[in-house]
């Protein structure tokens, strides 16, 4: 096995400085100590719903493995307590034991390709949403990766060019954010155990700003050509406050000093 595919396995085992870029986060509500005040409210956008604007990171998960060579984030871990994964059709369960059987070494991101949904969200690196009109935008800080999540009104359309990243429109349900999401390939991986997906994935995910910096996310995964039925998981990020996003590009990987952890 090459340094590529055990380089970034090992990294996120272990526990690693913030971003090294500091820079005071415009309009960030402070304590009177003057330290981020991550519980303050929730801000408003221009149209009165919540904004959740900001650089993320998800929350550490508690259920998560962290033995010295344990992969990375395996879905089985986010879920709540009582439920489990819906069992794999035959031909997806094929693939996931022989891609375990593989030790994941032909992973994705281990040949630099992107990581998928909700993979990428699974991973402790940085997010960036930018909420407009009509359009909110997600940057993936890992191999700089962008989503485009149209709130304009239109429609998923027929699925041309499947895509890693699917094709999303997103509206609200009360204070949820709702981002439907379609069209995807099935080169990526759900997660870092190989858990597998076809082209027929379809994802929702819902974002809801608890207050100034705590996100609660629930992602619901239908795969009927992969999985016996839906089914779904939650995850919490951080607001990452006095700091930006840097460059991640895969031939230099100048994050691997610099990121959050596992």
């Amino acid at each position: 096995m090459t340094l590529r595919v055990l380089l970034p396995t090992v990294l996120w085992t272990v526990s690693l400085p913030a971003q090294w870029i500091e820079h005071p986060t415009p309009g960030m509500p402070r304590t009177p100590d003057g330290k981020p005040n991550l519980a303050a409210p929730v801000p408003k956008a221009a149209d009165g719903k919540p904004d959740l604007s900001g650089l993320w990171v998800r929350a550490r998960n508690p259920n998560q493995r962290t033995t010295t060579l344990a992969m990375g984030p395996n879905l089985e871990d986010f879920m709540r307590p009582g439920e489990k994964i819906p069992p794999l059709l035959p031909a997806a369960e094929a693939l996931h034991q022989q891609r375990m059987a593989n030790f994941m070494a032909d992973r994705p991101a281990a040949r630099c390709l992107p990581h998928g949904i909700p993979d990428q969200m699974l991973i402790r690196v940085p997010l960036k949403i930018v909420q407009n009109p009509g359009l909110t935008l997600i940057l993936y800080e890992e191999f700089a990766r962008f989503r485009q999540i149209f709130t304009d009104g239109r429609k998923l359309p027929p699925v041309s060019g499947p895509a890693w990243l699917g094709y999303s429109i997103g509206s609200w349900d009360g204070d949820w954010f709702v981002v439907d999401t379609r069209g995807f390939n099935d080169k990526s991986w759900l997660d870092d155990s190989g858990r597998p997906h076809t082209e027929a994935l379809h994802t929702i995910e819902r974002f809801r700003r608890r207050d100034f910096g705590h996100m609660d996310v629930e992602v619901t995964i239908d795969d009927p050509q992969a999985y016996t039925k839906p089914w779904s998981f939650p995850m919490e990020f951080e607001f990452l406050a006095d700091t930006e996003m840097i460059e991640d590009v895969c031939d230099n990987e100048k994050d691997t000093a610099h990121a959050v952890g596992k």
